[in-house]
């Protein structure tokens, strides 16, 4: 029994399981960046959620705790949580990277002051990390990724079954260290525009030194947006290649964390 009872039977039993089932998917769904935009109404949300828990109880046999508002019934939604918020949050350390990239390429061309409510988190960004953050989510639902990380939601009933495996240490040091995944890959996402920009900063200099009536800040700054908004344009194509690799690696950590 789940501690309550309406007195529904078997009706009652299925829709405690639908909800138990519900905890991890839904976890797995407010933490992944697409899916828990601020644009997606909760409807939505929560519509998604069910469909999928509704597929879940038929493909694979899950017990539901027999006190599920009992204090160990409440560990297992504990775990539950735990294992769908781990999920989602491998994604978004991916979605970060072209963030941290964008800080550091804006702060370069002096564009950092430009920014606006971001529509997928709700926090201020720099526009060029939405540039990013959309071209890198047209990649990610073109390549079919959120289909591969949703089945991966869906086989993490089979890897980690519930009230019957916890997620343990190695999964989280192995989500600890998808972090330094994520600023390698923010390196490698700025590298090309911040190296043409510190060109452009040393040539500046020069010119500073070498005729110092010249107004350094009337001269630096239109020529950095310049030659950013140029190195752009160059390594877009790069740009696409890097942005596909990094939804694989996404999807590649997702399924590592379901490894024993």
């Amino acid at each position: 029994m789940t501690a309550l009872d309406f007195g529904f039977g078997a009706v009652e039993a299925e829709l405690w399981k639908l909800v138990f089932l519900m905890t991890r998917i839904g976890a797995a769904l407010m933490a992944a960046p697409f899916f828990a935009a601020a644009a997606v109404p909760v409807q939505l949300r929560v519509a998604i959620t069910g469909a999928i828990a509704v597929l879940v109880s038929a493909w694979i046999p899950v017990a539901t705790p027999p006190a599920l508002l009992s204090l160990p019934g409440m560990l297992v939604l504990a775990n539950e949580a735990l294992i769908g918020l781990a999920l989602g949050f491998v994604l978004q350390l991916s979605f970060a990277a072209p963030i941290l990239a964008a800080e550091q390429i804006g702060g370069a061309m002096g564009m950092s002051i430009a920014s606006s409510a971001d529509p997928v988190s709700g926090a201020h960004s720099p526009a060029l990390g939405q540039y990013f953050t959309v071209m890198l989510t047209v990649i990610f639902l073109g390549l079919g990724a959120h289909l591969t990380w949703l089945r991966l939601v869906v086989e993490s009933y089979h890897a980690f079954p519930p009230g019957g495996a916890w997620f343990g240490p190695a999964q989280l040091e192995r989500l600890l260290g998808f972090g330094s995944d994520m600023f390698i890959a923010a390196v490698a996402i700025a590298l090309p525009v911040t190296l043409v920009l510190l060109l452009v900063q040393v040539a500046s200099g020069v010119l500073s030194r070498s005729a110092p009536a010249l107004n350094l800040f009337a001269l630096g700054l239109p020529a950095g947006i310049l030659a950013g908004l140029a190195a752009l344009i160059a390594v877009a194509p790069l740009y696409a290649d890097q942005f596909a690799m990094l939804s694989e690696q996404a999807v590649r950590q997702a399924g590592e964390l379901l490894l024993r």
